[in-house]
């Protein structure tokens, strides 16, 4: 019997030991992980987990490694090794309770690559006891990654044109003015027949002949010196007009012409007269510009300089003879070339158009060749112009060709290092490589441009600074814009945005799909999907890896 018994007491040291000398294995009840699925935010996958240790599990001389691995297609990645110890281990890592257990939260960091769009997050689980090793099977924690932030892109962002400065009419003002001699409203034809007034004559008669130029008005302005009365010097101002716009109306008579005539009388020209005496040199100029400064009143102002004896006398000399005139400024219109001219002329006799005219009609084309032929025409006729060359780029980008559109951009800058447009244009092409810091630097050199808060709205975006991206987009309407408002939460705002962009294309329909799916509109997952897949037949594969439409995978297979 003693034997028996002392057999039994062995047996039950030898389970005794064993049991203190071996870690079972966790499961996926003892995990949770925040988000779930993953979510991609800045270019990175992070996520808060956290593992529940049970009562008696965790032995006293144990050591446990945790490591977080993403598990995709064509590879894994591995996050940071957590280490925690049992209570009899000497270490400094995290100590767990062989009696009580205990919850422990660590972070796991993966870098995004495109390929993790359909991946598993799986915990890889070793434990240690002396020299004892216990390596169980991955327990999987949770699904991912969405990375719906990833569709915003420079390929959706509108790069910068440079702006023509074309005119279609133009028009050329010429001058003259007739004086007047003292209290006079007689015309003199020693005035009438001074050059400048001969001049304007002949320009708006030669209008006549001439197919592209024709005779718009004249602008008359009449005034009086401002000295004696104001009831006088309106009679003086008006009998000015009366005789200019006479001696005019038997001008355009004997041009047989028609002409308007636009008249302005200024009774006392004091503005004038400030003008004059500022630019003169003569006696007591402080004084007299002291004095304008300070009345208000014409005739305290009048009495006023007349006291300055010395400096009257050099005003009614010099200053005041020049205020008593009609001054005549005649328009004459140069009639641009019509559209369909330079469309014509594009075609035809593209040397004949002058460089404003030549960007101009790349915008009249509706084929990119057209576009691009127009600016090739004005990059070689006028290459110190790089407006062209960066329009050119822009072409090339909006058609995918970005190792061409980054060799124009780039001699762009070579000829004109601060260019704004090819300075925000070059940071899409870093956008579109994944260098969003060049990125940023681009950026900062086209800060001027109009299309600046779309630009940096959508490095915002991928930097996953979603409010700043929704404030750098302003009232811009756009597929990027919808990605930052789906990652803020702001369904409603997203598909207002969208419905509101004017040119929708497979993304656009696509991102309808994802609010739908996070709004619970099965319906709507399906048609907007179909839409997009009809413009993209790629998206039909990246809807089926899309974490976004996890519940919907009949709604995918069926497209």
């Amino acid at each position: 019997m003693k034997k028996i018994f002392s057999l039994v007491l062995a047996a039950v040291a030898v389970l005794a030991a064993t049991s203190c000398n071996k870690l079972e294995p966790l499961t996926s009840e003892n995990f949770t992980c925040d988000p779930s699925p993953l979510v991609e935010v800045g270019g990175a996958v992070d996520a808060t987990i956290t593992v529940t240790y049970p009562e008696k599990y965790f032995k006293k001389k144990a050591t446990v490694d945790v490591t977080p691995v993403l598990v995709y297609a064509n590879g894994e990645a591995k996050s940071e090794t957590l280490t925690y110890q049992g209570e009899k281990v000497k270490g400094n890592d995290e100590t767990v309770s062989y009696k009580y257990g205990g919850t422990l939260t660590f972070k796991a960091h993966f870098d995004y690559v495109p390929d993790m769009a359909k991946s598993e997050l799986y915990i890889e689980y070793v434990g240690h006891i002396g020299k004892k090793d216990f390596t169980f099977e991955r327990i999987k924690i949770a699904d991912g990654v969405v990375a719906t932030e990833t569709m915003a892109t420079a390929d959706e962002a509108t790069p910068a044109y440079a702006a023509d400065q074309f005119v279609k009419d133009t028009f050329d003002k010429y001058f003259a003015k007739v004086i007047y001699q003292y209290q006079s409203t007689s015309l003199r034809n020693s005035e009438t027949n001074k050059e400048e007034m001969k001049n304007v004559q002949n320009m708006i008669k030669n209008t006549k002949n001439e197919e592209r130029r024709e005779f718009e008005g004249i602008e008359m302005i009449s005034t009086a010196s401002p000295e004696g009365a104001v009831s006088l010097n309106e009679k003086l101002a008006a009998g000015r007009e009366k005789a200019s716009s006479n001696y005019l109306q038997n001008f355009f008579k004997k041009a047989k012409m028609e002409g308007s005539i636009t008249t302005t009388q200024i009774a006392e020209d004091w503005e004038g007269f400030k003008e004059l005496v500022q630019n003169s040199n003569i006696q007591d100029k402080q004084l007299v510009l002291n004095v304008l400064g300070r009345i208000s009143n014409p005739d305290q102002r009048e009495t006023e300089i007349k006291n300055l004896s010395a400096a009257y006398k050099e005003l009614s000399d010099e200053i005041l003879p020049q205020l008593r005139y009609s001054k005549v400024a005649a328009t004459i219109k140069n009639i641009g070339h019509s559209d369909e001219e330079i469309l014509g002329l594009i075609s035809s006799n593209p040397d004949s158009l002058t460089l404003e005219e030549l960007l101009y009609a790349a915008t009249l084309q509706k084929e990119d060749e057209l576009k691009l032929n127009a600016y090739r025409i004005a990059t070689n006729r006028f290459p110190e112009d790089v407006r062209a060359l960066n329009n050119t780029a822009g072409i090339y980008f909006n058609q995918g060709k970005f190792a061409e559109a980054k060799k124009a951009w780039e001699g762009v800058i070579a000829k004109d290092a601060a260019n704004a447009q090819a300075n925000l244009n070059l940071g899409l092409i870093a956008l579109h490589d994944g260098d969003l810091a060049a990125a940023e630097s681009y950026f900062g050199k086209g800060g001027s441009c109009e299309e600046y808060g779309e630009a940096y709205g959508t490095l915002l975006v991928r930097q996953g600074k979603y409010a700043q991206a929704i404030k750098s987009f302003g009232d811009k309407k756009c597929n990027n814009l919808a990605v930052a408002q789906i990652c803020s939460n702001k369904y409603s705002d997203a598909k207002a945005t969208l419905e509101a962009v004017e040119a929708k294309n497979a993304t656009t329909y696509y991102l309808l799909a994802v609010v739908a799916a996070r709004t619970n509109n099965a319906a709507a997952v399906e048609s907007s999907l179909k839409e997009a897949v009809k413009l993209n037949a790629d998206l039909k594969a990246k809807a089926a890896n899309d974490a976004e439409f996890a519940k919907y995978a009949s709604a995918v297979a069926a497209l």
